[in-house]
């Protein structure tokens, strides 16, 4: 059975960094993409950032030149680094992987449990 786990979060001052992962693990056989998406409080779910399974990356705006996503594909795993934090990044975090094939299913969307980041000011 397929399983998506993250870790890291939690709180953490504003200016500063914290380092989420997240891995896939059972019987994969493939992965198109892997990201982090968020939801604040009242808002919706947003894409944070993604990878694609050749390297190639997405950033929202909000977030460009202070997140980096990273992947190691080997293991199914995905970083987001976070760095100068503002307390307006303050979200629930999620794990996302793309089109998923594994055993005994495929996903097309599969996700992880999701973990409070609070950025304190």
């Amino acid at each position: 059975q397929v399983q998506v786990v993250e870790s890291g979060g939690g709180l953490v001052q504003a200016g500063g960094p914290l380092r989420r992962s997240c891995a896939a693990s059972g019987t994969i056989f493939s992965i198109s993409a892997m990201g982090w998406y968020r939801q604040a409080p009242g808002k919706q779910r947003e894409l944070v950032a993604s990878i694609t399974s050749g390297g190639s990356t997405n950033y929202a705006d909000s977030v460009k030149g202070r997140f980096t996503i990273s992947t190691v594909n080997a293991k199914n795993t995905v970083y987001l680094q976070m760095n100068s934090l503002k307390p307006e990044d303050t979200a629930v975090y999620y794990c996302n992987i793309k089109n998923l094939r594994g055993s005994p299913f495929d996903f097309l969307d599969a996700w992880g449990q999701g973990t409070l980041v609070t950025v304190s000011s």
